[in-house]
């Protein structure tokens, strides 16, 4: 039985236009995140068989495509909701997400300052990677991680909440190579209730694993 499976898309294809194309959308959802669905559950099936025969020969291997493929999974999954056709612009308090704004300042000093190192954290991967905004349970404080592939340059127990996809397949079949002009398009379509929900569960949880023994 699969472990992991697929999340619909909170919205239709056509939700996120003009800043995301349709066929984008549906190939990104329904093929690359798909895959990554199957790579996680087909991992653990490997491992199983693995730990059955005792045959430790590709462990290396394994743990590393199961870390690829789980990541790939958690990422989008987040990706999908952090997005809505009406979003876009900064968080306000008379949206109902203050406490996000405040965090947002208290970290990064201004919601400028925290846009401007996000877009270029997620416009300067190497290759394939994420930009994403996290929150750092120890610090208690929110941090931008460059995340390259899915799960690299990663702080251990940070929980990321806002996420920007910066593989090639989320844009280049509108935007071409210019991937600095499809994260610029991306902040008009930010979902700030999903990340404010996303910071509020990460603040709580952090502050429960803290305390306890």
């Amino acid at each position: 039985m699969a472990i992991y499976s697929l999340p619909e898309l909170p919205y239709d294809y056509t939700a996120l236009e003009p800043v995301i194309d349709p066929q984008i959308v549906e190939l990104h959802h329904d093929k690359h995140h798909a895959a990554y669905v199957k790579g996680a559950n087909d991992t653990l099936e490997q491992l199983e068989e693995a730990r059955d025969q005792g045959a430790w020969g590709s462990i290396n291997g394994l743990e590393k495509n199961l870390a690829f493929h789980l990541s790939g999974h958690i990422l989008h999954s987040i990706y999908w909701h952090n997005m809505t056709g009406d979003g876009g612009g900064e968080p306000l308090a008379a949206d109902g997400v203050g406490e996000l704004a405040d965090a947002i300042a208290a970290s990064f000093g201004s919601f400028a300052g925290f846009k401007a190192q996000l877009t270029k954290a997620a416009a300067t991967t190497q290759g394939s990677g994420w930009g994403v905004l996290a929150f750092e349970p120890v610090s208690g404080r929110l941090i931008v991680e460059q995340i390259y592939d899915h799960q690299g340059n990663v702080g251990q127990g940070s929980v990321p909440i806002l996420v920007f996809d910066a593989w090639e397949h989320a844009f280049y079949l509108q935007y071409k190579n210019q991937k600095v002009d499809f994260i610029e398009a991306m902040w008009n379509v930010v979902n700030w209730q999903d990340v404010a929900k996303r910071y509020t569960a990460a603040k709580a949880r952090a502050n429960t694993l803290l305390l306890a023994p």
